[in-house]
């Protein structure tokens, strides 16, 4: 079985406070899932001191200034330290989103397993190619890009060394929340299929249904937003899951895992012992004397299905009976 890998987006959702961190990484681990990820930044390299708030962000936090939001979310390197070794103790992998190029040397300090780009990046030739030169896999959320943003991203990675294999494309929208008509869920295989990579689903819909179906499409890694509670104040929360939402959904995704099979139909080991059950065989219709002809009034087809199959219909009416038969009993050849 092919395992889904899920991250769980705490990104900034733990408003600067740690205690709020560390419960979410409580949730998360109790959810089950592969990966808890927070946001690296340095606000100074991250926007502008006159960078507006996205809509979403404004109504939110009632924050005009990005620079403001995002100063009261920055964690400092410390912080970092006692999220990883929190991880480790709750049995959970820590991972983070670096956002400029000072934030990619810090957490390359840590040895993460894999580099998550965000959406936002994939136009940054800078941060790509420092990003390609590290030699560790990527995954790489494309929200806001059509195919010509993706192969121009992916022309940067492999000139700075990244593998083909090591990549990851996350089909991404990212209006928070998005919504359900503009989530176009079939463009992540299309994805898969154009570039050869592996792929994933990184949502910002509100619910559980859409990432679960992504896996059903081949989702290789699942990153879905969470909080304590969506009425906290912050820029994330309303396009979060709660963690019983968080942990109902690792548990739909194990569930969808085990579903998927492989695409060759066969009957499968529970359902084998059904088929002389359900199945029917020929049999006779009315008491059938020894020597006579087989014919559409004396015999019919009826459950079990342990003798004849009816698909010898043609090759049963005709012959003669070789001993008398009993209303519904087994026709034999």
């Amino acid at each position: 079985m092919n395992r889904t890998i899920i991250i769980a987006e705490a990104g900034v959702n733990h408003n600067g406070d740690m205690n709020i961190a560390h419960r979410l990484i409580d949730a998360a681990a109790d959810a089950g899932v592969d990966y808890v990820k927070f946001q690296t930044f340095k606000t100074e390299n991250l926007v502008s001191c006159d960078a507006p708030t996205a809509e979403y962000q404004k109504s939110a936090t009632n924050e005009t200034s990005q620079f403001a939001m995002l100063k009261r979310l920055e964690l400092s390197e410390e912080q970092h330290l006692d999220l990883i070794y929190y991880c480790r103790q709750k049995g959970v992998n820590f991972l983070s989103t670096a956002f400029d190029l000072d934030s990619i040397d810090l957490l390359n300090q840590f040895d993460l397993d894999f580099w998550k780009i965000p959406s936002g990046e994939i136009t940054n030739y800078p941060y790509l190619a420092k990003i390609a030169r590290s030699g560790k896999p990527i995954v790489m959320s494309t929200g806001m890009c059509d195919n010509q943003d993706i192969t121009n991203a992916l022309s940067v990675l492999y000139e700075n060394g990244a593998r083909q294999q090591d990549i990851t494309l996350l089909h991404c929208n990212t209006q928070y929340p998005t919504p359900f008509e503009d989530v176009n869920l079939l463009a992540m295989p299309h994805m898969g299929t154009q570039f050869d990579v592996n792929i994933g689903y990184s949502d910002h819909t509100q619910g559980i249904e859409v990432p679960i179906a992504a896996v059903a499409l081949g989702a290789k890694v699942i990153e879905k937003h969470f909080t304590l509670d969506r009425n906290m104040e912050g820029p994330d929360h309303k396009a979060s899951l709660e963690p019983h939402e968080l942990k109902a959904m690792v548990e739909a995704i194990r569930n969808i895992e085990k579903a998927i099979g492989n695409p060759e139909k066969c009957a499968s080991a529970s359902e084998t012992p059904n088929k002389a059950i359900a199945r029917k065989s020929i049999v006779a219709k009315c008491h059938i004397a020894k020597g006579e002809l087989l014919t559409e009034n004396n015999i019919t087809v009826k459950r079990p299905g342990n003798g004849i199959s009816p698909m010898r219909w043609r090759e049963v009416i005709g012959t003669t009976a070789i001993h008398d038969f009993n209303p519904d009993q087994l026709i034999e050849l």
